[in-house]
């Protein structure tokens, strides 16, 4: 299910469904822990009038809602409608810029011509520490007017207001054992129990009780205050009740006013039809970054009710793509921040794993150390290779020496010594790794093309330092994985790049000729076959014969018969916005900038209406497929709009 909001500060990060509802928790790490992941977690919000009760996600479909951001802030609107009951609820919502607190802001409106009492129910129902062992406990803690729900250093103090006093009844139970479903079911007759203490696997409901006269509107405040003590969650609650939600409303406006005064210093000489999903995506992508460095591929949990796992980790590659735009605005901070993050969790012999969590730790993988007999890390080496080359790009703006008093012996070093010696012997090109779809094990061309451009600005960065041995080395081992790339890497027959090839054990050489458009275009990006070779433009109308565009459909898959998620074995593949927009990048490198807008306007098509971008899509009705957001899709719209306007100034 898409998020068509989410919201965070880079330590508590919160995930909105289609319902209006929290869906994703997570603290005090963006990506980790979920506290909220899974269908019975939902955050239910209900209303109760005229005798009966109404929730968000009922079945009745009686709730139309809409999504925007409309503050150029990330601060979201959901307005939720209810026509037969005569009830609209309009909510703000935001993560506090500077304190670990999410709160919403609920404007009800009594549509009705006569005066109505309209009770609002806000129900939330935690597994702290992403575990689904019954250990946690919740009761209300009359001193500070609120519910805490806690286990160990996690705690949780939840508390709203209305006309400055608080909720007027609570309940506290458990859901998911003992046959039952949830506290919410305690509000179905308007009334709440008051029971003030459960543990095991525990849930909470506050009310909230509006008399509204005829067309008339009321405001009521709802938070969560998050911290790693009892303390610290209660002081955040106890400056929120002072300082009152609008206050620190205003205050979290003016933060991202502020961060994003970058953008605005170029957005101008953007076409306006853009200028909005320029801001959202970057605001997007922002919401996955974790202050401690970490940039997350995606916050969407929705895949753990079909899948062994999600997105929510950082894999080093989509953290350079999307670090690369920002550093393209001057942004300082996330790059630096990431960049120290790789440091840390890069192994010793030079490379970085699969993937990591927030926290720095090993992410989940399904690689192994052997293939098919040859024994070798399990790796994707293109994200050394990236996380090393856009480091170039940061110290390219930047010109810090720091930087590489920093980062040059710590971690350039030993990542482009690393790549510089991972070749194959037989080929000449860098050794066989997992290409980036994470599939198959190759020397894919893409993968070759971020080494050959990693150890090229590595020699730059030797340079830098005054380290002339191994600039001379890099450049000379980048110069020999070009002619090994150009002897090999080209596919005559089929005019375009092989996918990948493989030596095994015996010295044979097998031949992956899939069309990959990262293949293609992976070879245009980082110039290992420069933009007007003729290998370079046949392989890119061998691509677009493949993988024909249509006026109303620009979406390209990754590659021929691509099987992840795949909705029809007719189609090569479903479209994925990455792979479309770096069409449109080609475009706007080769002058054909019509077609580079036809593209991202195409892109636009398929956004939701908060600008939200998924993975991929169905490529007959359009649905969003896979996470969404995905950060990886919206730092290329960022960095396909800014190809497409003049560099910001220095």
């Amino acid at each position: 299910m898409t998020r068509p909001i989410v919201l965070s500060n880079g330590q508590l990060h919160v995930g909105i469904n289609n319902f209006g509802l929290v869906h994703d928790f997570y603290y005090p790490y963006v990506g980790l822990e979920n506290h909220a992941a899974g269908r019975d977690l939902r955050h239910h919000v209900g209303v109760w009038v005229d005798g009966e009760i109404s929730w968000l996600d009922s079945h009745s479909h009686d709730w139309k809602t809409s999504f925007s951001y409309p503050h150029r802030a990330l601060v979201g609107r959901i307005t939720a409608t209810n026509e037969r009951l005569g009830v609209v609820l309009e909510f703000d919502d935001a993560v506090d810029a500077t304190i670990n607190a999410f709160y919403r802001n609920i404007h009800v409106v009594n549509t009705r011509d006569h005066e109505r009492e309209i009770r609002l129910f806000t129900h939330q129902a935690f597994a702290i520490g992403d575990s689904r062992s019954n250990t946690d406990t919740a009761q209300y803690l009359p001193d500070s007017d609120a519910i805490v729900h806690y286990r160990g250093n996690r705690v949780f103090v939840i508390s709203g207001s209305y006309e400055g006093k608080p909720f007027d009844q609570h309940t506290v139970g458990v859901f998911g054992i003992e046959g039952k479903e949830g506290t919410f079911r305690d509000a179905e007759d308007g009334e709440l129990s008051m029971s003030h203490v459960e543990h095991g696997r525990v849930d909470s409901i506050l009310r909230f009780k509006l008399t509204l006269g005829a067309h008339e509107s009321g405001r009521a405040h709802y938070w969560i205050a998050a911290g790693t003590s009892l303390r610290d969650a209660l002081s955040v609650n106890k400056m929120l009740w002072k300082d009152g939600i609008d206050a620190h409303m205003h205050s979290t406006l003016r933060w991202w006013h502020a961060w994003l005064e970058p953008a605005e210093q170029v957005i101008d000489r953007m076409h306006e039809r853009y200028r909005d999903d320029f801001r959202r995506s970057l605001m997007i992508m922002k919401s996955h970054i974790d202050k401690r460095g970490a940039v997350i591929a995606s916050t969407d949990s929705a895949m753990l009710n079909y899948w062994r796992d999600a997105y929510a980790y950082c894999w080093p590659r989509d953290g350079a793509y999307i670090i690369w735009p920002l550093i393209r605005l001057g942004y300082t901070e996330e790059p630096l921040k990431f960049f120290e993050f790789c440091r840390k969790v890069m192994h010793p012999s030079g490379y970085l794993m699969h993937k990591f969590r927030a926290d720095g730790a090993l992410g989940s993988s399904w690689h192994p150390y052997i293939h098919d007999g040859i024994v070798a890390p399990p790796i994707q080496e293109d994200e050394t290779a990236l996380v090393l080359f856009v480091f170039a790009q940061y110290y390219g703006m930047h010109k810090d020496d720091k930087l590489l008093e920093s980062f040059y012996e710590e971690m350039i070093k030993p990542m482009a010594t690393f790549l510089a010696e991972h070749i194959e012997s037989t080929t000449g090109l860098p050794k066989p790794s997992y290409d980036l779809w994470e599939e198959v094990y190759l020397t894919t061309t893409y993968t070759t093309s971020t080494v050959y451009a990693a150890l090229l600005a590595a020699g730059d960065l030797a340079d830098a330092v005054g380290d002339a041995d191994s600039a001379v080395a890099w450049r000379l081992s980048a110069d020999d994985i070009y002619d090994a790339a150009h002897k090999h890497l080209y596919n005559k027959e089929r005019k375009s790049f092989y996918k990948g090839i493989l030596v095994n054990t015996q010295g044979e050489i097998t031949y992956d000729d899939r069309i990959d458009s990262s293949s293609v275009f992976g070879a245009f990006m980082f110039g290992l076959f420069p933009v007007r070779e003729t290998e370079l433009q046949q392989a890119l109308q061998t691509l677009l014969h493949v993988f024909p565009t249509k006026p109303d459909s620009y979406g390209l898959p990754r590659y021929e018969n691509d099987y992840y998620l795949r909705v029809d074995d007719a189609t090569p593949g479903n479209p994925w916005f990455i792979a479309s927009l770096w069409l449109a990048q080609y475009c706007i490198e080769v002058g054909d900038t019509d077609k580079a807008y036809k593209i991202i306007d195409w892109v636009q098509s398929h956004t939701a209406s908060t600008g939200v971008l998924s993975e991929q899509i169905n490529p007959h009705t359009g649905e969003s497929l896979s996470v969404a957001p995905l950060s990886w899709s919206h730092a290329e719209l960022v960095a396909t709009l800014l190809d497409l306007i003049t560099e910001p100034e220095k």
